[in-house]
């Protein structure tokens, strides 16, 4: 069963949250951080990204980038812009776009679930993306950035979770990107076991959005434990490194965009042939140039040639298997790897990936520009990436694109 904790919350100032709240620090190139940076000293993008601080000459990865985060850190509790509160606590965290609101709580998940496999993960992680984030969460000595998690959901938690929305939030704003943030604070011991007991029954979350910070978080927090276990220090379990900073969100929450794809050429192929070969697994109807976004499962949208097609997946190439029956890895296994050659979508360089976000006209710019062909995808399901979790399985690079994104700075757990 999740054990999931209240903490002591390192928090901005009511009057600068908006300043200081940023987006996640892997949505941006050095160069976008250092842009976005330029008129707002107070965003957290300076400390999570703090080679911003530097010239081009220093390494992203440059031991002093860490130290200056670090330095960063310690000057915004100093001065202020960051309060520290006086006891453990949960927080509500509510993100509004378009209409649409998700409400998750923000706590601290145990370390032992993510390694028991109680947070259960659907992503590898490479190695390389971990060492930057262990290094920044060792010399900070603090979780920065929450991980994205997801549980089904539970009824005694949906029922806290109005009860305190009654209440005047601690924060309220609207981000420059338009989405709407709101926190509640949740202080009242009452309600605070209430919630604990809660997940004692919620026997597994799922790791939704940040695969790479959770397990840097952990792996952090077991070096820490090694250390103490080698000096004979004697430890209650409870110490802050056992725990790494979460927003859990119930299912029913969440919306998952899909995450198009666009392909460089048609692998030799003439624009007959390249047909002839979709039509072996795919019915196949034009649509016209209107963009077309897929309606169901196991249909796909195509742009090439300046118009748009309908292809359904052939009933006969449907499978109940969790990850062979994803659009995705339909797609791939029928149409880009053996159509376009597209043998490892990771690392091929003909291939690329578009948000959802982004929307259809992104993949019509593409294909005019750079790319030959594209295709719009219906949205994996929360409930497909749930089984491909309990089977213990990976998804396909690329198969989720959650919004909105969870802000940074504005939760802070310390070590």
């Amino acid at each position: 069963m999740a054990t999931v904790k209240p903490f002591v919350c390192i928090r901005p100032d009511v009057s600068v949250v908006s300043k200081v709240a940023a987006l996640p620090y892997d949505v941006y190139s050095r160069k976008e951080a250092c842009e976005a940076v330029k008129e707002n000293p107070l965003s957290f993008l300076n400390i999570d990204r703090a080679e911003t601080q530097f010239g081009d000459e220093v390494d992203t990865y440059d031991e002093r980038v860490y130290q200056k985060a670090r330095e960063l850190l310690d000057a915004r509790i100093e001065d202020g812009t960051f309060v520290t509160d006086k006891e453990a606590c949960y927080y509500l965290y509510r993100l509004t776009m378009n209409g649409r609101s998700q409400t998750g709580i923000v706590a601290c998940s145990s370390v032992d679930d993510y390694v028991n496999g109680v947070i259960k993960k659907h992503e590898n992680t490479r190695e390389d993306k971990e060492l930057d984030r262990i290094r920044h969460v060792e010399v900070t000595g603090a979780h920065t950035g929450p991980i994205f998690l997801a549980y089904r959901r539970n009824d005694t938690l949906a029922g806290i979770m109005e009860q305190v929305m009654e209440d005047e939030p601690l924060y309220e704003f609207v981000s420059g990107d338009g989405i709407g943030h709101k926190v509640w604070r949740i202080a009242d011991q009452g309600q605070i076991k209430e919630i604990e007991d809660a997940f004692e029954q919620v026997p597994a979350t799922y790791i939704a959005d940040g695969h790479h910070r959770a397990a840097s978080a952990v792996k952090v927090g077991l070096r820490l434990r090694e250390q103490r276990e080698r000096k004979g220090e004697a430890a209650t379990g409870d110490e802050p490194y056992n725990y790494f900073l979460s927003v859990l969100f119930p299912e029913d929450q969440l919306m998952i965009m899909p995450y198009n794809r666009v392909v460089r050429d048609l692998n030799g192929l003439s624009m007959e042939k390249f047909f002839t070969a979709v039509h072996e697994n795919f019915d196949v109807a034009k649509v016209g140039v209107q963009p077309y976004a897929p309606g169901e499962k196991g249909t796909f949208g195509m742009y090439i040639g300046g118009e748009w097609y309908l292809l359904k997946i052939k009933d006969s190439l449907l499978t109940s298997d969790p990850v062979k029956g994803l659009d995705v890895s339909l797609l791939q296994d029928y149409l880009l790897g053996p159509v376009l050659g597209i043998g490892d979508p990771r690392v091929d360089k003909r291939i690329d990936f578009i948000g959802g976000i982004r929307g259809l006209k992104e993949l019509e710019r593409r294909v005019k520009e750079d790319m030959a062909v594209a295709f719009s995808m219906y949205p994996t399901s929360i409930q497909e990436l749930f089984a491909v979790a309990d089977a213990g399985m990976l998804m396909p690079p690329k198969s989720t694109w959650f919004e909105p994104k969870l802000r940074s700075g504005i939760f802070i757990h310390r070590l």
